[in-house]
């Protein structure tokens, strides 16, 4: 791994709570942010990253993770399209979801257990990822950060209360003896 591992933006911060910029150049900067992303998602142990998580406004991200088989899937969308069965063909998946950028609680959030995403590699050829599990449920979460949302906000009120408080009280520094 030849990128540079970049601190992971957190909640509150304004990159995280707005839609970011396409991606307008494929060139060896976003090849360069792409390797960072990498070796940031990884020093971070998560599995998946979106660019605005290490404080980059434009609508990339990178995973590796498994699919409902357990086969590990590895890669990069740039410019991502989200798409979901129909609600009549969804199988909705509760999972225990967390974040790198809410660091500490999780909580169960319903996605659909299958998703697809179209966009671009980092050479700009178009890539389509099929989803299933885990991958389906990154694949939801990642988009979900480049549209400036986080999963807390797909919680109901009192389960975000209780995940706040919990980030928060995991926040604090505890006094030095």
């Amino acid at each position: 791994m030849t990128g540079t591992a970049r601190p992971i933006t957190l909640l509150g911060t304004p990159v995280l709570h707005t839609p970011c910029r396409p991606v307008e150049r494929f060139d060896d900067d976003l090849a360069l942010l792409v390797e960072d992303m990498f070796a940031s998602m990884y020093a971070a142990k998560g599995v998946g990253l979106a660019a605005n998580q290490i404080g980059v406004d434009l609508r990339v991200f990178v995973y590796d993770c498994p699919d409902a088989d357990d086969v590990y899937r590895k890669g990069v969308i740039v410019n991502p399209a989200l798409e979901l069965p129909a609600a009549q063909d969804r199988n909705v998946d509760r999972g225990d979801e967390g974040c790198l950028s809410v660091p500490g609680p999780r909580a169960a959030v319903g996605r659909p257990d299958l998703a697809t995403c179209h966009g671009f590699d980092v050479a700009g050829e178009p890539v389509t990822v099929h989803g299933t599990g885990v991958l389906a449920r990154c694949l939801q979460h990642e988009t979900d950060h480049l549209n400036g949302m986080l999963y807390i906000d797909r919680l109901p009120a009192e389960v975000r209360e209780a995940v706040l408080a919990e980030f928060r009280e995991g926040q604090s520094v505890p006094a030095q003896p």
